[in-house]
């Protein structure tokens, strides 16, 4: 242990600088040495100048860069939000008509059934407005399993795999399926 504080306290800090490499010295006239420091300074200053506004227009580039990316998002979020705003403004009305029917004291079955072809009117305006459109295949039309759900088999005097009767109609949305259409299909002879 004294051995330990012995090698601590012998310790010699060395300060100092190290030699200098020989330097040659030029001897110049004044007059030449003066045009060289003033244009030397003229190009430093230039140079400065010329960082500064590059610096500068880095960082509007920066900030615009960030601005636009701010947008973007706030635009996104906005179409994500407000996605169905035009088919809930097509149907309002189909919703306004139905409650005016209900409205109605004394009723009569014409008067019903004028209103809910009306209300089926507007209701197909507004499908068609937003591209909702039907899938309702025809009696002996093919199975396409890309339109068409199978729900059972049964026995026909047409074609297999072709419709027997539809049982819910299906919709696509602007060319993508939303629902199929649920049909019996014809068993093979």
């Amino acid at each position: 242990m004294q051995e330990q504080e012995n090698q601590q306290t012998e310790k010699v800090e060395v300060t100092g600088t190290p030699p200098e490499a020989p330097q040659e010295t030029i001897v110049q006239p004044e007059a030449e040495t003066v045009t060289v420091q003033d244009t030397s300074a003229k190009q430093i200053a230039e140079l400065e100048a010329k960082v500064q506004e590059l610096q500068d227009s880095f960082m509007r580039a920066k900030a615009e860069g960030e601005n636009i990316r701010r947008r973007a998002q706030e635009d996104i979020s906005k179409a994500h939000k407000f996605a169905i705003e035009g088919f809930a403004e097509a149907m309002v009305p189909v919703k306004d008509s139905l409650e005016m029917a209900l409205k109605i004291d004394t009723p009569s079955i014409e008067a019903l059934k004028e209103g809910v072809e009306m209300t089926l009117k507007q209701l197909s305006a507004a499908f068609d407005k937003n591209r909702l459109t039907e899938i309702s295949p025809v009696q002996g039309e093919k199975l396409d399993p890309m339109k068409h759900q199978a729900i059972s088999m049964v026995p026909a005097e047409q074609d297999a795999n072709t419709v027997v009767t539809v049982l819910q109609k299906g919709y696509t949305i602007a060319d993508r399926l939303l629902r199929p259409a649920l049909v019996t299909v014809a068993q093979g002879k």
